[in-house]
């Protein structure tokens, strides 16, 4: 690049200004999830928005001195499209993040979310950033009650059961969940911390069998430490 091309140049100090913007507002979101102690906070949010922002600002002014030399036509949405396509990386990373339990997906969206918000902001559209910020908010925080109503209405409940490790035990337990007339939505097991060789599950249950009469059962099978029913904050997301 020549000095002239170089000072003409001079006016992509006005470009710090949609960065900065993905920048703030993609911080927002990333608080949100930091607070809620998800497997991607505060940083990881921050530098997708702001890279997605950078990739479009890249896209719709980086090839201007191509295009002014040349009959080339480019077509700048090709690189927002390559942004979506690449997320799926990360997002597949978020969910599969615990081998025992399918957990992330709504941080996984999130992410996909804070990368529209940055792109919006380096396209140049600072009231759809905004917006997309506000959706977020609306979703993740004031759906959670109507989720949980939702959850109890369809019979949707959690139990923890500790079991002996290495035996078998926890397909017996899934085996006898559905068995009582449950479908097990969720599931996580945690090893960490057992060092007398039990690991305890927690199983998102749905249907309106008898939770009590389940639990019952459950504590007679060999190789159950104990069972206990999950409060409504307990329940898996």
């Amino acid at each position: 690049m020549g000095l002239n091309e170089f000072i003409a140049y001079g006016d992509q100090w006005a470009l710090l200004a949609p960065l900065g913007l993905a920048l703030v507002l993609c911080s927002l979101i990333g608080i949100e999830r930091e607070l809620a102690a998800k497997s991607a906070g505060l940083r990881t949010h921050t530098l997708v928005g702001v890279g997605s922002a950078a990739f479009m600002l890249v896209s719709k002014y980086g090839f201007d001195d191509l295009l002014a030399n040349s009959d080339v036509s480019l077509d700048p949405s090709r690189v927002a499209a390559q942004i979506v396509s690449g997320l799926g990386f990360i997002g597949g990373g978020l969910i599969f993040v615990r081998r025992d339990a399918v957990r992330g997906l709504t941080t996984a969206a999130t992410v996909w979310t804070v990368a529209a918000v940055g792109m919006a902001a380096g396209a140049g559209l600072p009231v759809l950033a905004a917006a997309g910020v506000v959706v977020h908010y609306v979703v993740t925080r004031g759906f959670r009650p109507i989720s949980r109503l939702i959850s109890r209405r369809a019979g949707e409940r959690a139990i923890h059961v500790t079991y002996t490790d290495g035996r078998g035990v926890l397909r017996g337990v899934v085996t006898a969940c559905t068995e009582t007339g449950f479908a097990v939505a969720g599931m996580q097991v945690d090893r960490e911390g057992s060092g007398d060789g039990t690991a305890t599950v927690t199983l998102s249950l749905t249907g309106r069998a008898d939770v009590a009469g389940l639990t019952g059962e459950l504590s007679e099978l060999d190789g159950v430490v104990s069972v206990s029913i999950a409060s409504d904050e307990e329940r898996l997301d």
